[in-house]
C-alpha cells in the first residue's frame, strides 16, 4: 500500500484550520492509501503515527514508527499558507523525487499573491478590480489612495493565506491603521477599488475525463466582507447552489476552467468573484481551500452527489 504524506499546520495563522482539514481529508481518502498527517512547525515536523508523534526526517522524508523505517511515497500539502499554499513544500518535495497531488511551485506561488495573480489574469482579459501594489508602509499617501481607488476600498496583505489582516476602509482617516495591520500579515498588500455586488465561488478540479466546475456557492456575509469571522466562526451564509440565474452560473463555471488552466492548476482550486451587473470579477485563487466539514468545498460536492471518498479517487486518478 502507497504512503501519502498529508502535510498539514503551517506558518500562517490558519494552523488549526489546516488540521481540521486534514482530518477530513484522512478520514475520507480512498482506504487503498495509509495516509500519515504530518504537522508542520517553524521549529519542527511531526508525524502523527499510532505510537504518537514521532520526528520527520526532512533529509530521507521518512520517520520511524514502531522501529519501522517508513518514507512516504506521495505528497498531498493542505497547509492554507506559508509553506504550502505558496509552493515551497512542493518544490521540496520535488527535490527529493516524490510525487505529489497539489499544484506545482511556480502556479502555487503565483496563486498565492494577490497582486501578481490578478495582474497576470488581467493580462488575458480576466476582470479584476483595479488595485494598487504597496510594499513599505508610507508608499503612497491615503489621500492618493483615495483619490484612485475611492471609498470604500480594501486592504490586504498581498502575499499571504490568511484571512487576518483584511479590512474594509470606509473614510480616508482609516487607511493607515489598515495598511499596518496588513503589512503585520505580510511583506507586500494590495489595496483594491470596491466591487459592489453578489459574491459566489467555484471549485475546479481535474479528473481523467477533463475539468469539472462544482456548484456554486453563494457567500452572504454577515458582517462588512468575508472575513476570517465570517469565514470560520458561522457569521456568514453560504448557500450552495448560488441564486443567480443559470447564464451567470455558466459564465462563472467556464471562467473558473479557463483560469485554472492558464494558471497551469491541478488538484481542487477554489476561485472567488464577485458579480457586479453579472460581469464575474476575480476576487482571489485558492489552492488549498477548507476542507473541514464546515468547509465551502465539501458542501459543493454533497450539493453535486459526490463523496468525498471518490472525488479524492478521481484527483488520484487524474493526477498520478
Amino acid at each position: 500500500m502507497k504512503i501519502v504524506g498529508l502535510f498539514c499546520g503551517g506558518y500562517s495563522s490558519e494552523y488549526d484550520i489546516s488540521l481540521k482539514s486534514a482530518t477530513t481529508i484522512k478520514t475520507h481518502f480512498p482506504k487503498e492509501y495509509i495516509v500519515y498527517k504530518i504537522l508542520v512547525r517553524e521549529n519542527k515536523w511531526q508525524v502523527e503515527s499510532c505510537s504518537g508523534l514521532v520526528s520527520f526526517d526532512l533529509n530521507t522524508c521518512s520517520f520511524i514508527e514502531n522501529k519501522v523505517y517508513i518514507r512516504i511515497d506521495i505528497g498531498l500539502v493542505y497547509i492554507h499558507g506559508n509553506p504550502g499554499e505558496n509552493g515551497k513544500i512542493q518544490a521540496f518535495l520535488d527535490l527529493h523525487s516524490i510525487p505529489y497531488l497539489n499544484s506545482g511551485p511556480l502556479a502555487s506561488a503565483l496563486s498565492f499573491d494577490k497582486w501578481f495573480c490578478n495582474q497576470f489574469l488581467k493580462s488575458f482579459n480576466v476582470p479584476v478590480a483595479k488595485s494598487i501594489f504597496m510594499t513599505c508602509e508610507d508608499q503612497f499617501s491615503a489621500s492618493f489612495i483615495c483619490s484612485e481607488l475611492g471609498l470604500p476600498l480594501f486592504v490586504k496583505p498581498s502575499d499571504s493565506g490568511s484571512s487576518y489582516g483584511i479590512s474594509k476602509v470606509k473614510s480616508l482617516g482609516e487607511i493607515p491603521t489598515a495598511i499596518t495591520n496588513a503589512f503585520a500579515e505580510g511583506k507586500s498588500i494590495v489595496l483594491e477599488s470596491f466591487l459592489d455586488g453578489i459574491e459566489v465561488t467555484c471549485g475546479v478540479y481535474r479528473t481523467k475525463k477533463g475539468l469539472i466546475a462544482l456548484p456554486l456557492t453563494e457567500i452572504a456575509s454577515e458582517n462588512d466582507f468575508f472575513d476570517y469571522d465570517a469565514k470560520y466562526n458561522g457569521k456568514s451564509q453560504e448557500i450552495t447552489p448560488a441564486r443567480i440565474s443559470e447564464k451567470v452560473k455558466s459564465q462563472v463555471q467556464e471562467r473558473s476552467k479557463y483560469i485554472y488552466e492558464l494558471l497551469q492548476l491541478r488538484s481542487i482550486a477554489r476561485i472567488d468573484f464577485m458579480l457586479v451587473k453579472d460581469e464575474a470579477f476575480v476576487i482571489e485563487v485558492n489552492t488549498t481551500p477548507g476542507f473541514s466539514s464546515e468547509s465551502i468545498v465539501p458542501k459543493m460536492l454533497a450539493c453535486e452527489g459526490k463523496s468525498i471518498h471518490d472525488f479524492w479517487a478521481e484527483i488520484i486518478e487524474a493526477e498520478l
